[in-house]
């Protein structure tokens, strides 16, 4: 973003282990909320302006309660850790009336199904998100040092609200993910001989630390 005020939100956030999608989130509500004031900003606004916001996104867009209070959240941040003048707890604002979903939970004879049926490419991070509990982005983000095979755990670092935790591995997986290693390490092993090969990327400052990770 070009905004000096959105980029200092961003390096506030990451300096503070936030995850990459809670930033884009928080920093794209908070951009519609200077937008829908007429780029008025923040701290020349306050507990009124967030009020009329947050109604404005029922009202006129007719959004989903949880997408609200993700907003909400956002805004809230933004008045407590940024612009140091945190708003009324008590605010009034009209909320949504859209009744929640219930979640369709498939059975075990269904998730069997599904998995004969996925496509080899998809199977592996399918099975990992089932057996474990993982979501997608946990998945994903897996790194090689984040799987134990001698305790047949995975570990999970940073996940939902920044917290770290283990889960199960089932050893079904393990000749699996050996050979996504091996096929992992094959295609590396074409990387590193291109001339314009750059290695991988790293987050936070780990790329300053470790120059010479590949």
């Amino acid at each position: 973003m070009r905004s000096p005020f959105l980029n200092y939100i961003r390096d506030f956030m990451r300096a503070r282990h936030y995850s990459e999608r809670t930033i884009d989130a928080y920093l794209s509500w908070i951009f519609q909320y200077v937008v829908y004031h007429d780029k008025k900003h923040p701290k020349e606004m306050g507990t009124a302006e967030v009020e009329d916001f947050l109604s404005y996104l029922i009202t006129s867009r007719d959004l989903a309660m949880r997408t609200q209070n993700q907003a909400l959240n956002a805004l809230v941040f933004l008045y407590k850790h940024i612009i140091h003048e945190p708003i009324d707890v008590n605010m009034r604002f009209k909320k949504s009336n859209k009744s929640k979903k219930l979640p369709t939970v498939l059975t075990v004879k269904e998730v069997r199904k599904v998995l004969e049926n996925m496509p080899p490419s998809f199977l592996l991070p399918a099975q990992l998100m089932y057996g474990s509990g993982l979501r997608l982005m946990e998945c994903l983000r897996l790194r090689y040092q984040d799987i134990d095979f001698d305790y047949g755990a995975l570990r999970v670092w940073r996940a939902k609200g920044n917290k770290n935790r283990v889960v199960t591995l089932a050893r079904e997986l393990f000749p699996a993910i050996q050979r996504q290693q091996q096929h992992v390490e094959s295609i590396w092993r074409q990387d590193v001989k291109q001339s314009d090969y750059s290695g991988v990327w790293l987050p936070n400052a780990l790329a300053t630390k470790y120059p010479n990770s590949t």
